[in-house]
């Protein structure tokens, strides 16, 4: 049988790779096989790149140095020596390792990449990153040091130098040297041929892992702002006419559809959305009317991010990339043909030196993924605040949420932290717009792509804690509506799922680990889990 078959794998095969099979071998622990059709790519690459080799012709990545060395021809003696030093001069990353997940995340998308047959390595090498993910062997990556151009090299170095019995990696609970931990996985350490330490560092798996682990978490992160955002449009007693279809139908984005169908699903047969519909009130705030718009635009930007992701994940990000020389012809003028003859010196292989390791189609997505997030916090902190603030708050429910104000603070506190929270998230910047040149200016325009990566999980973080602090209010202004009057189904699971885990709010008391509890409810999912099977059909 081969690994492809292996009954629950995630099979890859350089094409299909989806953000949910990375997350599923990240965080769940998920193994992985090679298609069979994949490793004949890789086989096939190998064998371009020994005729390169036999060649004797300079070719970036195989005989000759790196960045500004690249002119420096390397004798054929000591190509593997090239490969190694590779790896060690760029395991050269700082601060404190990357989380589990985000080094399987990593591996998982670098395996792909390579199984595409477009870098050049052995089957062997392949072979030994699916046992790391397997055996449960994760490399200790720094977090920073990438620059998203030419790729995430320091972090991929850090991942991969274990491959060569150097460097560190976790194994259960102990931490041990490269040797050590392959040893636990039952293999030796490997002697790279030729390319084969560039093709292991040289491309934006860590920025893509991040990315869709982003895409999975960001997804579910919307849905759960729907669901506080219905909670809230009840207890407020605001009105969701501003959900009705028609009113989306004129202005057809996909998302704001989306979230007021959600809405709508939500707060069906809502009887305290029943028991104000013919009242005086001509409109509503634009925290709660404008929900759909401001959510859906937030959607349409996770949209755009997963459309990245989804292509990244199944492409060569490498350099060089490693073709058949048949599979060219005709895909560029005959200059560029006779220069690749020249650089590859064989009939049979095209070696071709570019760009793809750049980070920017993804940089710029997550960057806009930030923008998106510090609105979702902000709409959510802005509807915290008309719940709690006497001045705008409605008549029926008391200062802060707590009888006797004044003597008692309630949850004043608690729109302090989400107002805190946001400030952060507007903080953050952008760093695809940043550039430090690098490798003696070689390197002159970088994309940060993975420090885009870090600032939109971070922000993620901050929001889905702002949307617990809404849920956790939603809940105790619940507390003021008139008795007897149901919420909706979906609002009323919300409601029930925050009530076991955070009591009302009879006196002032500690809030913080309350509002973790629930912030933990929206990350894990279990809120989602909970509405959904309340309702007819589950929330988009």
């Amino acid at each position: 049988m081969s690994d492809a078959e292996g009954e629950g794998a995630v099979v890859l095969d350089g094409e299909s790779l989806t953000p949910a099979e990375v997350a599923a071998v990240a965080r769940e622990g998920a193994e992985v096989a090679i298609a069979d059709e994949a490793r004949e790519a890789v086989r096939a690459a190998r064998e371009r790149v020994e005729d390169v080799v036999e060649s004797d012709e300079g070719v970036y990545g195989v005989n000759t140095g790196f960045g500004e060395l690249v002119d420096e021809r390397i004798p054929r003696e000591a190509v593997a020596q090239l490969q190694t030093n590779l790896l060690r001069s760029h395991s050269a990353g700082s601060g404190e390792p990357l989380p589990t997940e985000a080094v399987r995340a990593m591996l998982v998308a670098r395996v792909n990449a390579l199984v595409k047959g477009y870098s050049g390595v052995r089957e062997v090498v392949v072979d030994h990153l699916t046992a790391l993910l397997n055996e449960g062997v994760h490399p200790v990556v720094p977090r920073t040091g990438s620059l998203g151009a030419s790729g995430d090299l320091a972090p991929l170095a850090h991942a991969t130098i274990v491959l060569i019995g150097e460097g560190e990696a976790g194994v259960g609970d102990e931490r041990l040297d490269g040797e050590a931990a392959l040893a636990r996985a039952g293999l030796e350490p490997l002697t790279l041929g030729a390319k084969e330490g560039l093709a292991l560092i040289n491309g934006t798996q860590l920025t893509v892992g991040l990315g869709a682990l982003l895409v999975v978490d960001t997804e579910r992160l919307v849905r759960a702002a729907d669901v506080a955002g219905a909670l809230t449009t009840e207890v407020t007693l605001s009105s969701t006419v501003p959900s009705h279809p028609a009113i989306q139908a004129v202005r057809p984005h996909d998302g704001q559809a989306d979230s007021a169908a959600n809405l709508r699903r939500l707060t069906a047969d809502s009887e305290i959305v029943d028991s104000h519909r013919n009242c005086d009130r001509v409109q509503d705030a634009y925290s709660t009317r404008c929900l759909p718009q401001v959510h859906g635009a937030v959607r349409d930007a996770v949209t755009h991010l997963r459309d990245a992701v989804e292509v990244e994940l199944n492409s060569a990000t490498d350099n060089p990339l490693v073709f058949q020389r048949d599979s060219i012809a005709g895909r560029s003028d005959d200059g560029a043909t006779a220069a690749t003859a020249r650089a590859s010196g064989t009939d049979r292989a095209a070696v071709l030196s570019g760009g793809n390791f750049h980070g920017e189609p993804l940089a710029l997505r997550l960057d806009y993924l930030t923008s998106a997030l510090t609105e979702l916090a902000a709409i959510a902190e802005r509807r915290v605040d008309r719940m709690l603030n006497p001045n705008t708050q409605e008549s029926h429910l008391p200062p802060f949420l707590t009888t006797d104000a004044g003597l008692r603070s309630g949850y004043m506190i608690a729109q302090y932290t989400a107002a805190a929270l946001v400030n952060e998230c507007r903080a953050a910047g952008r760093p695809s717009t940043d550039n430090t040149p690098v490798s003696g200016n070689q390197e002159d325009h970088v994309s940060m792509s993975a420090t885009a990566a870090w600032s939109a999980r971070e922000t993620a973080d901050r929001a889905g804690r702002v949307l617990g602090i809404e849920l956790c209010c939603a809940a105790q202004a619940a507390e003021f509506v008139d008795d007897g009057l149901a919420p909706g189904r979906g609002s009323g699971a919300a409601y029930e799922a925050v009530r076991e885990r955070v009591p009302p709010l009879d006196e002032d008391r500690p809030l913080a680990d309350e509002l973790a509890a629930v912030a933990d409810l929206v990350r894990s999912g279990d809120l989602e889990a909970r509405v959904n099977a309340a309702l007819d059909e589950p929330l988009t």
